[in-house]
């Protein structure tokens, strides 16, 4: 008989969700993910001057800050008929690469790292090392506090968890130095953007920050110890968890979304739209040899299973956002995107199929299969590729700088137009970001976005078919259902960002509720 297992709120992620499963003989025969917070801001933007949307949303989301203000600017350059110069393009490029060598470690060390470590092992530790024996003891005395937070409350480990005590104290070393790193990288985009999060500096028609010389060799300094740290510790460490003990669940594909995927591209080399560092794609039913040119206007969302009103699945350049909490068939406030009909799973490992770096494709030629360790693993290979290629684009911005050649804004597109509309398709670090807006009467009629963890974590669709997380959790080893590791494992793989995080409201009492959640 299927038991039912409720995980609610899912934590370590942004933002609330819900996930349900059944298990049935060990393993999740059904799954249901649910984002069960609204926060409307496309309602909000309706009305306003269109030059305000890539503030208002940016304001989405504080941890992959300003990737929705890129989403937005793209959407404003198309609708105004900007042309970014290279300046500005690669002032863009600069500010959201240091986000995202913020984002990726943090995701793995401070989000999902813990998924995999018998923390407590750290007290086993017999070595020598003064920096891990100054990790044992703290962690020592925070146990005899009873104050062991963040590290704790967690599930109980289980056959795939490493309890090495010396690789365990020194992940637990590398979690705390990650923290200093990814403030570093977050100073860096703030040198280029103001401050962080929700910089000022991406606008439609390129950025306003200038790129002075002594700030880009502020911006040079972080990104050296940045990379540093990514290139000798966050992949080793990544690689090492992944061929080690977890190679079962490697090879074993646990965490399968299904074999579709979706790339929008994102980076720009140049001018040119198809000169991508990210290059843009789509893969259907797990042909990694073919891949396809992305064609917006396969893209339809549907909302059966979702809380707002009925209607026939739209395009997100004419999407709706009409709430109905009361609808019987719906079970979440996140839409259901489908590409062709087909769920998609978006975000670094998408990306990653699409683009095939040698050092990912060596791993799957190992008997590694796409699924929840493969996403970490193509996550820390990107992060190693695109901290390089900082450096690149670094380069040509002190190179324009000292010849007095750079220019980061089109001033002749600030003008709003009277009627028109404008999409910005690119990439955060979760995924494949898009911003649809149409212009009326110099005001914004209507704007959508359609953001990673909204393919992700989608719900059923008009047909039934399930969203690349509920998919992914289909057959997930449970063998004990009051320790249910490997469904949170999937679900932090996706790196889920439903929004930022809020306060749960008891309705009765007002009062904010405490829980202790693993």
């Amino acid at each position: 008989m299927a038991q039912k297992i409720i995980i609610d709120p899912v934590t370590r992620i942004e933002g609330h969700l819900a996930i349900e499963v059944e298990v049935e003989g060990g393993k999740v025969k059904n799954a249901w993910s649910k984002g069960t917070m609204f926060r409307g801001l496309e309602v909000l933007l309706r009305g306003k001057d269109p030059r305000e949307a890539s503030y208002v949303t940016d304001r989405v989301c504080g941890v992959c800050t300003g990737s929705h203000q890129w989403a937005s600017a793209l959407a404003l350059d198309d609708a105004f008929h900007a042309n970014v110069p290279d300046g500005g393009r690669l002032v863009r490029n600069l500010i959201l690469g240091a986000i995202w060598l913020h984002d990726h470690p943090l995701h793995f060390y401070h989000l999902s790292a813990l998924d995999y470590l018998d923390v407590m092992a750290v007290a086993q530790y017999k070595g020598n090392d003064p920096g891990l024996n100054q990790v044992k003891d703290k962690l020592v005395k925070l146990v005899q506090m009873k104050d062991t937070s963040p590290l704790t409350p967690r599930y109980e480990p289980d056959e795939f968890c490493v309890t090495d005590p010396e690789i365990v104290t020194t992940a637990v070393a590398h979690y705390l130095k990650a923290l200093e790193i990814q403030a570093k990288a977050k100073r860096m985009a703030a040198l280029l953007g103001g401050k962080v999060p929700h910089n000022a500096a991406i606008v439609v028609g390129g950025a306003t920050v200038y790129p002075e010389l002594q700030l880009l060799a502020q911006f040079r300094s972080h990104l050296q110890e940045v990379a540093d740290f990514i290139e000798n510790i966050y992949i080793k460490d990544v690689l090492l968890f992944g061929t080690g003990p977890l190679l079962p669940l490697a090879k074993a594909g646990v965490g399968d979304s299904g074999g579709n995927y979706l790339s929008y591209g994102g980076f720009a080399n140049s001018s040119a739209k198809t000169d991508l560092h990210l290059p843009a794609g789509v893969i259907i039913d797990n042909q990694f040899d073919k891949v396809s040119q992305v064609s917006t206007n396969m893209i339809l969302e549907h909302v059966s299973h979702a809380w707002y009103d009925n209607n026939s699945p739209l395009n997100p350049a004419e999407g709706q956002t009409s709430v109905n909490p009361n609808k019987s068939q719906g079970y979440s406030y996140i839409k259901a995107p489908r590409y062709d009909g087909r769920a998609m799973e978006v975000g670094p490992l998408a990306r990653t199929l699409i683009s095939k770096p040698a050092e990912f494709m060596q791993l799957l030629q190992q008997g590694v299969k796409p699924g929840a360790v493969a996403r970490h693993a193509a996550r820390a290979i990107e992060t190693v590729r695109l901290a390089k290629q900082l450096f690149k684009w670094l380069d040509q911005l002190e190179n324009m700088v000292a010849l007095g050649q750079c220019k980061i804004h089109d001033t002749s597109a600030w003008e709003v137009p009277k009627n028109s509309q404008g999409a910005g398709l690119t990439e955060a670090p979760r995924g494949a970001l898009g911003h649809w807006l149409k212009i009326v009467d110099q005001k914004i009629d209507n704007y959508q976005l359609v953001v990673p963890s909204t393919w992700n974590l989608s719900p059923r669709d008009d047909n039934g078919g399930m969203g690349p997380v509920e998919k992914a959790l289909i057959g997930a080893p449970v063998p004990d259902v009051s320790n249910p590791l490997n469904v949170v494992r999937i679900v932090r793989s996706f790196d889920p960002c439903i929004s930022c995080a809020v306060h749960i409201i008891e309705p009765n009492s007002n009062k904010i509720l405490e829980f202790k959640v693993s």
